[in-house]
């Protein structure tokens, strides 16, 4: 994260949902606002991105969003109320959801001053049940910062962590994962990661690389990555009780299946990730 400015990756992360809109019939993932929320941006970028942006790629950022609230959706169904958005970058939910559940927005401060510009300067309305939380992960204590801003310890709660875990160091992600899996029961957390590249073919390996690379040059190194079986025994061993782990050809089974635009994420490096406190299933 550049201290000095908005987050680059969260922008790009915003461009390729906003195209996905456009661009793929029928829609994983279905965002009113992605577009909108972008309309202030005086970018030069903006009117050819679509065109130039990785398919595989744009797939992806979709459907992790579309994945985090399928989730959440169960969390609520359950009668979940905090729901808690780790990372938050130009994320819509709030500003189009009707579910009722209050929404903690944790973002670096920069980032979300950015943010907050973008909803006023497109005139898209601050719902009374949104709280914005600035926050640094590798500096402040979680916990203490949503308890400061009306986060309620003792009350079920569901995170979505997306595109965060990877510039993190391990113990800040762990120290994270700790806290979700202290929640009372029924809370819950969805995340990506970044596949160890060990577990990869030569060529994803190249093509994660040169990601790497280009994330670093914004000034954003990714910095953490798991295998899945290490990474599911932590995530019991922290106290979470159900797992569920999607590689790519497990995405493009469960929401791309007879698609005829050919539209996919795997062959890809990033898996979606679901863990809850003492779920029944």
């Amino acid at each position: 994260m550049q201290h000095e400015g908005f987050s680059r990756t969260a922008y790009l992360v915003a461009l390729r949902r906003a195209a996905h809109q456009s661009l793929d019939s029928p829609k994983i993932f279905d965002d009113p606002l992605a577009c909108r929320i972008l309309d202030p941006i005086d970018d030069p970028r903006r009117k050819n991105f679509a065109r130039r942006a990785d398919t595989r790629r744009r797939a992806f950022m979709a459907v992790r969003s579309r994945y985090a609230e399928d989730q959440l959706a169960r969390a609520t169904a359950r009668g979940v109320r905090q729901y808690v958005i780790l990372g938050a970058g130009l994320d819509t939910y709030a500003y189009r959801s009707q579910s009722g559940v209050r929404v903690f927005e944790v973002d670096h401060h920069s980032t979300q001053s950015w943010k907050r510009r973008l909803l006023h300067q497109s005139g898209i309305a601050i719902p009374d049940a949104v709280t914005f939380v600035p926050a640094d992960f590798e500096r402040e204590p979680l916990d203490q910062t949503l308890l400061a801003n009306g986060f309620r310890l003792d009350q079920p709660a569901f995170f979505a962590w997306l595109g965060v875990t990877m510039y993190l160091t391990r113990e800040s992600a762990v120290g994270t994962f700790r806290f979700i899996a202290s929640m009372p029961a029924g809370s819950g957390v969805a995340f990506d990661y970044v596949l160890d590249p060990a577990e990869l073919s030569p060529g994803l390996r190249f093509r994660q690389h040169l990601i790497a690379r280009a994330v670093a040059g914004l000034g954003e190194p990714f910095r953490l990555y798991f295998r899945p079986s290490d990474l599911a025994q932590l995530l019991k061993e922290l106290g979470f009780s159900a797992v569920e782990d999607l590689g790519p050809a497990e995405i493009d089974e469960r929401y791309f299946a007879g698609r005829n635009d050919g539209l996919r994420v795997s062959p890809g490096w990033g898996h979606l990730c679901s863990a809850w406190v003492i779920l029944d299933r």
